[in-house]
């Protein structure tokens, strides 16, 4: 390859290799703490539903600042935007190794390393674009797009083996020490000046994170018995049509916007998004809840949930990548059967759940998912880019991202929350229906489980029902087995719904011409 001065230039592995390493922490990091909940509760003394509640807030803080953190990157220097999100990654991590309570994980892991990711996503892009070129850029950016797909394929198996024969801090602090080797290597990294407008949208920085937030942030206050649900999560929809009203006026006087809305006249790029983000809830549904049914039920270690979820990522990796080079179909049509293994293979883990007895049960189900999956990370990046013109292909590429973690984000809490509200009312219900229990057993068994439900293992139970005749032992075991049954049921009706709104989607997609392959999209599969 040439420079621009007509010299070869040498290809910079070093540098190639530490952006991979950065991208492997970024997307291993929640997979960690999936198979890692039952550890974190019992270890801190929280519940599940808080554990829950962080992960898909982290999530959520890099949905609703990513925009913003790309717009930070253009003013302050594309280098130092990389060298603040890896800090927020790394504080995250120092402090998930010394955390003694939840309200440390969510200030520090979810809050500062989610504006991290928000901050390092965009900047990254920015920077492999400016430091490698021509043949030497689509390398580093199939690099680091592979880190990405091993690290989510990896990461449930790798996550579970850390955290059973070492302790989930070790992990975290594995990511500490790969950051600091990445930062050990900044001086290899040319900043790459921005040259655009530098006018800030603030009000629309604003509605953004009030819009994403609320929703997300309502499920969550909901999940943990607060009030003001319903309001929390009204003023989240009303941000949001505030958000488009804003730009839109904005954009039709002249004035710079957070996004342009013009993004959205594309009806490839409308349905692409839409895909990406209900991809993504049916993804986060499925992600969270599964991790929290092995462990409460079957009492699974880290490493026996992550052998168990094993199927779903290593099929999406493995389909994705040979999908990716060798399905000749319409990219629609792609999608469309993408979305339609979903829905098969979770909904055939519905009436499998209360006959399961160990995970092995789940194995094909979650094939046929991955498959799924791997179909839909395939197409629909550069489905919905392709349309973009090269020059506007980032602020696109951050919108889909956006789209991507607030679906994820969503799906985290939605699932999570659903779960964990059915169990509750699941457990009520049965107890004050039992005819073994008596009225004073049934207000007591009713009171402590809907308030402990997140955490009472059958193991747990029989510790605390020790005291009690083997009549009432068996009753409240047998409630608590049937409940959980049911929540899981319930919770997966998320990702289902998700991937049957997909499926209308990909029809819409059938109707619309096939997107021409798009090299400036490339470098967007990063987020």
């Amino acid at each position: 390859m040439s420079s621009r001065g007509g010299g070869e230039v040498k290809f910079n592995g070093r540098l190639a290799i530490l952006l991979a390493m950065a991208m492997f922490v970024l997307v291993v990091d929640t997979s960690l703490m999936n198979v890692s909940i039952s550890a974190v509760v019992h270890d801190l003394g929280t519940t599940v539903s808080g554990v829950q509640g962080a992960i898909a807030l982290e999530a959520l803080v890099s949905a609703a600042f990513i925009l913003i953190g790309g717009k930070t990157g253009d003013l302050i220097g594309r280098k130092l935007a990389y060298i603040l999100g890896l800090l927020g990654y790394a504080v995250g991590a120092i402090a998930m190794v010394f955390a003694q309570d939840l309200t440390a994980i969510i200030v520090f892991w979810a809050f500062i390393g989610g504006i991290g990711a928000s901050l390092l996503l965009p900047a990254m892009q920015s920077l492999i674009h400016g430091n490698f070129e021509g043949a030497h850029q689509k390398r580093v950016y199939a690099l680091v797009g592979a880190s990405a797909a091993i690290a989510a394929a990896v990461g449930p198996l790798l996550g579970g083996f850390i955290t059973t024969f070492l302790s989930w801090r070790v992990g975290f602090a594995l990511e500490a020490v790969i950051i600091a080797v990445v930062l050990a290597g900044i001086g290899l990294v040319k900043d790459v000046p921005y040259h655009g407008d530098r006018s800030i949208d603030l009000v629309g920085a604003l509605l953004s994170i009030v819009g994403m937030g609320g929703v997300v942030t309502g499920i969550l206050v909901w999940q943990e018995g607060g009030g003001y649900v319903g309001l929390i999560i009204g003023i989240g929809v009303v941000g949001l049509g505030l958000l488009v009203f804003w730009l839109r006026n904005r954009k039709r006087r002249g004035k710079p916007t957070l996004l342009d809305p013009a993004l959205f006249e594309s009806k490839m790029f409308r349905t692409g998004a839409s895909g990406q983000l209900l991809q993504q809830i049916a993804l986060g549904g499925t992600m969270i809840v599964l991790p929290i049914y092995l462990q409460m039920v079957f009492e699974y270690n880290a490493l026996q949930a992550g052998l168990s979820i094993a199927p779903l990522s290593l099929s999406m990796f493995v389909v994705a990548l040979l999908a990716g080079r060798g399905l000749k179909r319409r990219p629609a049509t792609i999608i469309l059967w993408g979305f339609a293994l979903v829905v098969i293979g979770v909904g055939v883990l519905v009436p499998i759940v209360p006959i399961a007895d160990s995970g092995w049960y789940l194995t094909l189900p979650l094939i046929v998912a991955g498959c799924g999956l791997g179909l839909l990370v395939s197409q629909l990046n550069n489905y919905t880019l392709s349309p973009i013109s090269d020059e506007r292909v980032s602020e696109a590429a951050g919108v889909n991202s956006a789209a991507g973690s607030f679906g994820l984000s969503f799906g985290l809490a939605f699932a999570g929350a659903i779960m964990l509200a059915t169990l509750a009312f699941t457990f009520t219900a049965s107890a004050s229906s039992s005819t073994v229990l008596s009225t004073d057993q049934q207000e007591q068994v009713a009171t402590v489980l809907e308030e402990d439900a997140q955490i009472m293992t059958n193991t747990g139970l029989e510790e605390l029902l020790a005291d009690e005749t083997p009549e009432v032992q068996e009753e409240v075991l047998r409630i608590n087995t049937d409940s959980r049954f049911i929540a899981l049921q319930v919770a997966l009706l998320v990702p289902i719904l998700a991937g049957l709104l997909g499926v209308l989607n990909a029809v819409r997609m059938r109707r619309l011409p096939d997107p021409k392959p798009s090299e400036a999209a490339e470098g967007t599969m990063l987020g």
